[in-house]
């Protein structure tokens, strides 16, 4: 595939655009975000915060930690470090700068502060909307589609900046076609991609994400899923793959403070599209040229799958990363496009009813769960064994397969998201 060719310049656009870095769990860093825009806007601290949000988003603040508060959960933490400390320029880093004086400020701002938190009613799966006033004065920021998409900001002076949102893709004006993802074309760019074009988005994925893998064995962090798997099952490659992934998501979901680079809007989803890769490149001997072309695989497959369900579902992010994962194993073992498409198929046939209650302490062994599917997918094929086309979701051809489980996730799931969110809600 050339350079100059449509597809390899939207693949290489669209890693750019989602391989970027990322402080704690994105709902409630998104949040922190639109709360420190708000507080910008504001000109001064606010007194009051009144907080709007879409049920998935409510969904992934209530049980996760929020870095740099102290141990905190929840909304009203999340929009009061935003305000009180936020950095209204580093998107998904908004509260990286946060220092020990105002972490230990924050309970007492917590306690002075008003608070209103409510359902947003809106079409939109990803909604935010953070109102801040002070002094007779209000600001108000809204974040639709994506955790840094502002399509609104105001004030009592006046609508400052506003832009229509994008239901169908919630993608900015100017941003790469997604839909020129396909498994073929993937492999195709694998092979052929200058690594100059991307080194420095996967030095900084590995960088980052190994980091806070190696940080969660070290810590004591949530219920520990990455130790449990090697303290059950031993250090074999396989084993090392999964525990490795869930100690980085170990951390993440409990305050750590190292960053992430995600994928698909998710730091789990980096995460387990990245780890389960490296460690099986490292216990192959492969070359580093041999990781980075296995990483293109591994990320543009999960972006592939999760285009078609959206950034928010009652679906389980990680299955498609896990599938990513098996799909960037395969190639590290020099699968071609049919084992990389088998080893997709089979993956999602094993974990794809695997649910969404949120961002917390379980996802970690949801993501070790995912990535043996997919680690089993590619076993599966390299022993001759496959899933068929009318073995229930899984239809003949890989790229139908993706669209039958983007359809659960998008279209199946969604009363499942919607009860998913009562019982967790009432």
């Amino acid at each position: 595939m050339e350079r100059t060719n449509t597809v390899y310049k939207t693949y290489v656009e669209i890693l750019k655009r989602e391989l970027v870095c990322a402080m704690g769990c994105t709902e409630p860093i998104a949040i922190a975000y639109c709360a420190a825009v708000a507080r910008k806007a504001l000109g001064t601290l606010p007194s009051e915060i009144d907080v709007a949000a879409s049920g998935n988003i409510i969904k992934n603040v209530k049980s996760v930690i929020v870095p740099n508060t102290g141990g905190l959960r929840g909304i009203e933490a999340a929009a009061a470090i935003g305000a009180l400390a936020g950095d209204a320029e580093a998107g998904l880093q908004v509260v990286s700068h946060v220092t020990p004086d105002e972490i230990a400020a924050l309970p007492g701002y917590l306690e002075q502060t008003a608070f209103s938190v409510s359902a947003a009613e809106s079409e939109f799966l990803l909604d935010i909307e953070v109102t801040v006033r002070a002094n007779g004065h209000f600001a108000t920021v809204r974040a639709v589609q994506e955790h840094t998409n502002i399509v609104l900001v105001e004030t009592d002076a006046g609508v400052l900046f506003s832009k229509d949102p994008d239901e169908d893709t919630g993608k900015d004006e100017g941003a790469p076609d997604y839909t020129l993802l396909n498994v073929a074309d993937i492999c195709e760019f694998a092979d052929t991609c200058e690594l100059d074009d991307v080194r420095p988005i996967l030095e900084r994925q590995l960088s980052c994400n190994c980091a806070i893998a190696e940080e969660g064995l070290r810590g004591n962090y949530g219920a520990g899923i990455g130790k449990v798997l090697l303290a059950a099952y031993g250090d074999d490659v396989r084993t090392r793959a999964r525990a490795y992934a869930a100690a980085a998501s170990d951390a993440r979901m409990n305050g750590c403070d190292l960053p992430v680079v995600i994928n698909s809007g998710s730091g789990n989803q980096g995460i387990t599209a990245s780890l389960p890769v490296y460690i099986y490149a490292k216990e192959l001997g492969a070359s580093e040229e041999k990781l980075y072309r296995a990483l293109l695989v591994s990320n543009l497959v999960t972006l592939h799958e999760k285009t078609g369900i959206g950034r928010l579902s009652a679906y389980c992010g990680a299955v498609s990363a896990g599938a990513g994962a098996g799909a960037g194993i395969a190639y590290l073992h020099g699968g071609g496009c049919r084992e990389i498409s088998h080893t997709i198929v089979n993956a999602l046939a094993v974990t794809s009813g695997i649910v969404c209650d949120g961002a917390k302490s379980s996802c970690a062994a949801k993501i070790a769960m995912a990535v043996e599917a997919g680690i089993l997918g590619f076993e599966m094929y390299s022993c001759g064994k496959q899933f068929y086309g009318g073995d229930g979701l899984v239809a003949k051809g890989v790229e139908n397969s993706i669209a039958n489980f983007s359809r659960l996730g998008r279209i199946g799931m969604r009363e499942t998201d919607k009860e998913i969110i009562r019982m967790m809600t009432e």
